[in-house]
């Protein structure tokens, strides 16, 4: 007969130690393995085109390309039928009086389609036929990405100056724009360029502790980016759904980009497409593993031109 003798304290904490340190090693191995090592940034022959105001079909443009616009808005869209258009009434109302006031500004509002299962799209058209197609275009992607992967496929597809990431909803209000553009004036340089982030309220304790630090929210939907920044950051990014920000901003920290926080008014609006339980443990197994994929080395920090 076998007698299974208590354990002491000391035993005992070193049998938690080695337990621990095995699923540590368990998780960065399956983190690792399960890596790909670069972002796929391939588009569906359907999406390197955008329908015009005429209905023509029409190359979408590249980052790579020189800007021709000061400003590109990035809209990504998903279901947002019955939000989109106060956020767009609102952002054109804005961006027009703008243009009138400085005949120099040029804009553009590029409105991602994420793979709707509603009328996005149409709804988003009626701004482009009303507004023209050099002003507001439409991006419909085949299937959904997440808002990641819509925001980066707006992003390489902009030709502004600069480029701002606006959520459908219109939970900021969009004058607030130019707060961020004079905060912008107030970063030091970054060997051409600069990165500039706006994020409003809240903290994120699993965030600060293994991703990105010094920033309060990195899920506020209004951000802005110099376009060499949005280049270096949007073509190594990996996460395509909700935790797309924190390794964003994790990008720009490790390539040294300066980052600014600046306050905007902010109002909740319904119809979020969170799902609060399963949504937070996404982000929360995302976040891991984008800690612990670029401390084994599975990812890099490359560029990679999008075709």
């Amino acid at each position: 007969m076998a007698l299974l003798l208590p354990l002491s304290l000391p035993e005992l904490g070193a049998v938690l130690a080695a337990v621990t340190a095995l699923l540590l090693l368990m998780v960065c191995a399956i983190a690792h393995i399960t890596a790909v090592k670069m972002p796929t940034l391939q588009r569906h022959a359907e999406e390197k085109f955008f329908v015009s105001a005429e209905g023509r079909k029409e190359p979408v443009p590249s980052i790579h390309d020189p800007p021709t616009k000061e400003l590109s808005v990035v809209v990504p869209s998903y279901n947002e039928e019955d939000r989109l258009p106060l956020m767009m009434d609102e952002a054109l109302d804005y961006l027009e009086k703008r243009q009138k006031r400085d005949p120099s500004f040029t804009y553009e509002v590029i409105v991602v389609d994420d793979g709707s299962k509603d009328q996005t799209t149409e709804v988003a058209m009626k701004y482009c036929e009303k507004y023209g197609s050099d002003k507001v275009r439409v991006l419909s992607l085949v299937k959904n990405r997440g808002k990641g992967g819509a925001v980066r496929m707006g992003v390489l597809s902009s030709r502004g100056k600069k480029i701002l990431m606006a959520d459908a909803d219109g939970a900021t209000k969009f004058a607030d724009i130019e707060k961020v553009e004079e905060g912008l004036k107030n970063l030091q340089p970054w060997p051409r360029s600069y990165f500039r982030t706006l994020l409003m309220y809240g903290f994120h304790f699993l965030v600060w502790f293994l991703c990105v630090r010094k920033i309060r929210d990195t899920q506020c939907g209004f951000k802005l980016l110099t376009r060499e920044a949005a280049l270096r950051t949007f073509s190594t990014l990996h996460v395509e759904r909700w935790a797309f920000d924190v390794e964003l901003l994790y990008i720009a920290q490790h390539l040294r980009i300066p980052i600014a926080e600046v306050a905007v008014n902010w109002t909740e609006i319904e119809g979020s497409k969170l799902v609060p339980f399963w949504s937070w443990l996404q982000m929360g197994r995302d976040l891991l593993f984008i800690r612990l994929r670029y401390m084994t080395g599975a990812w890099q920090l490359e560029t990679r031109k999008c075709n």
